[in-house]
């Protein structure tokens, strides 16, 4: 099967280790996500609003600089577990407005446009600049990403890693942490390419097909799926499966008579923390497609094709190449002969 280890991520790879980082020359101007933004000076007190950001900061050895937490879907990752255990978690969901600001931050990192935003559900950018308050949302979420459509918005072209990297390394920029950024990027960098190669060296059926379901607002009823250009739809590209689901939205609501009739091979379900939802206990995901008269007959369903990935992995986050890594490895142990 053809897989496409792209020249993008090659060039990238060489570019970024070759990359000679000096120290950030303060102030600093940076355009995040249309909006222009300047520091002073390293940022000392941070409150993160969504996961990603966090698990960033810790990963560039940042954890001391992040006084409060908030938007989780998965525990964290196991080499931060300590230097999470004392900082605040705010909120498990969305914080509120004087939950973030009475942490006193010179800075907001953001997973979700949405969350600091024109309408912001917990403020608009406008009103923490006002009071002093620097933000910063990782361009994964706004770069090739439409968010004035509401909802999880819509892409207008494929989720790239790049924009992860990007993310990345203006981070490092903005807390002058250039050597850690690099480091981390060349790591993951490194970690895309042997899933990719792990993935072109199986023998896989040729046209194979998946489906990644994220959570349903209860279950029975149209679930949360993943579109053709967020991060699932890239972890596909790369692996060379085909999306049975065609839409362009970031997660659609599509019914699981049409899910059974595309029949896809493979099905991937989201496992989560977050109890929003009935659908969001992955027990319950996997015994309704067992005993659902629809969704028990689908080829994934009667085979064990059934694959487990952390919801965050699902979101355009650092985690999405962890979650190349899972489907990589689950496709090598997976039975298509049956």
């Amino acid at each position: 099967m053809m897989l496409r280890l792209t020249t993008a991520i090659a060039a990238s790879a060489v570019g970024l280790a070759q990359a000679a980082y000096a120290s950030t020359d303060y102030p600093l101007t940076l355009t995040n996500c249309g909006v222009e933004i300047s520091l002073a000076s390293p940022p000392e007190r941070t409150v993160t609003v969504g996961q990603s950001a966090t698990e960033i900061l810790y990963s560039l050895g940042l954890a001391d600089r992040v006084n409060g937490t908030s938007v989780w879907f998965n525990p964290v990752l196991p080499q931060f577990a300590e230097a999470n255990e004392g900082i605040e978690r705010i909120a498990n969901d969305d914080p509120s407005f004087e939950a973030v600001v009475n942490k006193r931050p010179d800075l907001v990192a953001v997973q979700y446009e949405w969350h600091v935003g024109p309408t912001g559900s917990v403020a608009s950018r406008d009103q923490l600049h006002e009071l002093g308050i620097n933000t910063y949302i990782m361009p994964a979420d706004c770069d090739t990403k439409d968010n004035s459509t509401g909802g999880d918005g819509t892409r207008t072209a494929a989720f790239s890693t790049d924009s992860i990297y990007k993310g990345i390394t203006e981070l490092a920029q903005i807390y002058d942490v250039q050597d850690a950024g690099e480091t981390l990027v060349a790591d993951l960098i490194d970690r895309e390419a042997r899933a990719i190669e792990l993935a072109s060296s199986l023998d896989l059926p040729q046209g194979l097909s998946a489906a990644f379901w994220f959570s349903s607002t209860d279950l029975g009823v149209s679930p949360f799926v993943a579109g053709q250009l967020g991060a699932p739809g890239y972890m596909m590209d790369k692996l060379g499966i085909r999306n049975v689901i065609e839409s362009d939205e970031e997660w659609p609501t599509v019914g699981w008579e049409s899910i059974a009739r595309a029949d896809p091979d493979v099905l991937v379900i989201a496992s989560m923390d977050r109890r929003r939802f009935p659908a969001d206990n992955i027990e319950a995901k996997r015994e309704f497609l067992r005993s659902d008269p629809v969704t028990s007959e689908m080829s994934a369903v009667k085979n064990n094709r059934i694959v487990e990935m952390d919801a965050h992995a699902m979101s355009a986050t650092m985690r999405s190449i962890y979650g190349l890594e899972t489907l990589a490895e689950a496709l090598s142990n997976m039975p298509f002969n049956e």
